[in-house]
């Protein structure tokens, strides 16, 4: 597996099985759920401080990259 492409996260099991039982109702896996569900909040908070989700998006990516290389 590609470490530059794709990151592994441990959540508990009781969320994991919400994730999963969401994701059946919309036909999405638990990655593209996470992936669902990290933009409908990334737009909400994009609206809460009055700037475009994709600018909002962006400076969000841009600032965790930044604390993914400090950790190395």
């Amino acid at each position: 597996m590609d470490i530059n492409k794709w990151k592994s996260v441990a959540i508990d099991v009781d969320t994991y099985a919400i994730v999963k039982a969401m994701g059946k109702q919309g036909f999405r896996g638990p990655g593209a759920m996470i992936a669902k569900l990290v933009d409908s909040e990334a737009k909400k908070l994009a609206k809460k401080n009055g700037v475009s989700p994709e600018s909002f998006k962006a400076k969000l990516l841009a600032e965790g990259k930044s604390l993914t290389k400090a950790k190395k």
